[in-house]
């Protein structure tokens, strides 16, 4: 599983009484007594987790307010160039023409379409871009969903059913590659131990720049509305 939030800084501090959680631009920090264990630091995370979302959600979209227009280009992970994007009055919610490299979006509600869009073209492309990975690494799965998390950018259940969050196709190719190379992994190992990881790195040696990318890099303020 891979989370959605940015990786917590987690700080010792003597003087603490008590966990406490400061929620930044780029980072998320936990302050923690020093005598504090891990499995309350685990409880403390996993009871904030709601918080953590709400507030990490807040700071990026003030962070986006002060470019709050909706783009003329939208760059997907499997194009080489990104699309032009043309608001305009039409019946349908958005239409795809790879002919001219254009999306035309409806204007009634420009920001839900563009969203609307984006989950339809992760559902079309990233399963078949999943299975072209497996192919790749030699590691099997049995169905891949795509949906809207909050809080993860994948999973694989014991079953081998792996889940990708349809905004992954807002990222480059190397970065949906790490995810599903992550996932996939995890059809072989059912943790992060260091087999795991060493699995990852062997189909992705750049993994560790990927994943600190993936962490660090906030979604569009359009896709929180």
């Amino acid at each position: 599983m891979i989370s959605s939030l940015p990786e917590i800084q987690i700080t010792p501090h003597a003087r603490a009484t008590r966990l406490r959680l400061r929620v930044e631009p780029h980072q998320i920090r936990l302050t923690v007594p020093k005598h504090c264990t891990q499995r309350q630091i685990q409880d403390f995370l996993q009871q904030s987790e709601q918080w953590m979302i709400d507030a990490w959600h807040k700071q990026q979209a003030q962070q986006g307010l002060v470019q709050r227009e909706l783009p003329n280009q939208l760059s997907l992970f499997d194009l080489a160039e990104p699309l032009n994007i043309r608001y305009q009055i039409q019946k349908h919610s958005f239409i795809l023409d790879l002919k001219l490299h254009c999306l035309f979006i409806s204007d009634r509600q420009p920001a839900a379409y563009l969203k609307a869009f984006v989950i339809a073209y992760a559902k079309q492309m990233l399963p078949a871009y999943l299975q072209t990975v497996s192919n790749e690494t030699d590691f099997p799965f049995k169905q891949c969903a795509v949906r809207q998390p909050k809080t993860r950018w994948g999973s694989c259940s014991a079953q081998q059913h792996i889940m990708l969050n349809s905004a992954l196709v807002l990222f480059p190719k190397q970065i949906v590659r790490y995810v599903s190379v992550h996932e996939l992994a995890h059809t072989r190992h059912f943790d992060h131990s260091p087999a795991f990881w060493a699995e990852v790195q062997r189909h992705d040696a750049y993994y560790v720049q990927h994943r600190k990318q993936l962490k660090t890099t906030p979604l569009p303020w359009w896709w929180y509305e």
